[in-house]
């Protein structure tokens, strides 16, 4: 079982439910300070942080995978040659696996659907799918940390490649100079244009261009985060 599953900090919580639910996301857990969006593939969770305080986290996204059994994931990583080892986080017993780029995410349990399936919700846009970005100086390397992990590969050019994972969203590597996670992202299946409306007719500024759907970030108000969110069509279609 892997998903991708990045996490979002805001002081925004509120905000980003009303983008997120003109998306197609669904909203299945509000617990105080944290949130999980599902889409029709993938997962958004949100965590509530106070305005850039007490370290800038505001509006930055941190890559991240959900995954079955932790210590069988774990298992498998370390044998297929990536660093993968279980700890204790303070939401509780997770899986660190560790890049030789020396980047770390969290790989969390996932839990099942009441009809006990890895589903996301059925009340998602099954268009929408969740992109988890890692931002790379060495993608072929960190490429090869995502398939031992699981993942399967999509699309590649010569600086990024994608991956699908088995029960939903999409993992990226990108390259850059510095190892960290990149933005949050979306891609839709279906034409764009239809999305700009829906989103339009919820209040949400957004604008298309050049095939790229661009929606206001609730986080660029005031802070460094992007101005916008970017929602790309699914590779191999055509039109908007």
């Amino acid at each position: 079982m892997l998903r991708a599953r990045p996490i979002h900090f805001t002081s925004r919580p509120e905000k980003w439910t009303q983008l997120l639910t003109a998306l197609g996301l669904a909203n299945t857990v509000a617990d105080r300070d944290w949130w999980e969006f599902d889409a029709g593939s993938g997962r958004l969770a949100l965590h509530r942080v106070a305005h850039q305080q007490p370290e800038p986290q505001d509006g930055t996204t941190r890559f991240g995978v959900e995954v079955g059994v932790l210590a069988e994931f774990a298992r498998r990583t370390r044998e297929d040659g990536t660093i993968a080892d279980m700890t204790e986080a303070a939401h509780g017993e997770t899986v660190q696996v560790t890049a030789r780029d020396g980047f770390s995410f969290l790989a969390d349990p996932a839990k099942r659907a009441e009809d006990g399936t890895w589903a996301t919700s059925d009340k998602a846009d099954p268009a929408i799918t969740v992109v988890a970005t890692w931002v790379s100086p060495a993608v072929d390397d960190s490429a090869q940390e995502l398939r031992n992990i699981g993942a399967r590969p999509r699309t590649a050019d010569d600086d990024s490649v994608t991956f699908t994972t088995k029960n939903g969203g999409i993992l990226r590597v990108v390259h850059g100079a510095t190892a960290g996670s990149g933005e949050l992202a979306f891609e839709y299946d279906g034409g764009l244009e239809p999305l700009l409306d829906r989103l339009t007719d919820a209040g949400i500024d957004a604008r298309m261009g050049d095939g790229v759907l661009y929606v206001a970030n609730p986080d660029a108000v005031g802070g460094s985060a992007p101005a916008s969110i970017v929602v790309e069509r699914k590779p191999g279609l055509t039109g908007q």
